[in-house]
């Protein structure tokens, strides 16, 4: 089962989101991501977060109506989303797909982005942002890009030092190389040859993928 967590970002194009859906998602919102998801016409499973995002008539409309509650006090230690995404992993999920991570406030935008490599989640974690999506490479992993030719791919070192990166299928290959952090080297490769592949030996590497060819 995969479970979809909407994120309070801000969603500009409801319809290229809904591409990335599935009829059977398990869905998750965190906090004021309930309100994407209702914009999108899909019933939720479980709202989790403090609720200072959401109208009390509104968190009382849809306990109703049967999706769980899951309050924390708004002084709490982790974030709304980090708390969604536990509780999506208590329903025994094997993908999180995290969906309205953009927002205006940069600290928020940037701590939904990291969250993907805060620790070894036991599920795969991808962010997508309208044709875009983030996701972490660690090491003994091998990413298998769904992705096709000409269709961007950038590399960002999120540890002091990332060692032997590896691409196949990429316009500019790499072999055993290595980033430092706040490299700008990974940035704007290119597939060439699907599907395409980025592996390391050490250290932690976001891959973002811009997705030309999405339908």
């Amino acid at each position: 089962m995969r479970a979809v967590v909407f994120i309070n970002g801000t969603i500009d194009d409801y319809v290229s989101v809904a591409r990335w859906l599935r009829a059977d998602d398990y869905c998750v919102a965190a906090d004021g991501g309930a309100r994407h998801a209702l914009a999108l016409g899909r019933r939720l499973d479980a709202v989790v977060g403090d609720m200072d995002s959401l109208e009390p008539e509104l968190v009382e409309q849809l306990a109703q109506s049967g999706v769980q509650i899951e309050r924390y006090p708004v002084a709490k230690a982790q974030t709304d989303l980090e708390l969604a995404i536990e509780f999506a992993l208590r329903q025994d999920v094997e993908e999180i797909l995290l969906i309205g991570a953009v927002g205006d406030r940069l600290d928020q935008t940037l701590a939904n982005l990291l969250i993907l490599a805060q620790r070894e989640w036991p599920v795969r974690l991808t962010l997508v942002e309208r044709n875009q999506v983030a996701q972490v490479v660690r090491p003994g992993a091998v990413l298998t890009l769904q992705a096709g030719v000409g269709d961007t791919v950038s590399a960002l070192p999120l540890s002091d030092r990332v060692t032997g990166i590896t691409y196949t299928g990429m316009r500019y290959p790499l072999s055993d190389a290595t980033l430092q952090l706040g490299s700008t080297r990974g940035i704007s490769n290119e597939v060439a040859t699907p599907p395409a592949t980025v592996s390391i030996a050490t250290g932690c590497l976001l891959i973002i993928q811009l997705l030309a060819h999405r339908t």
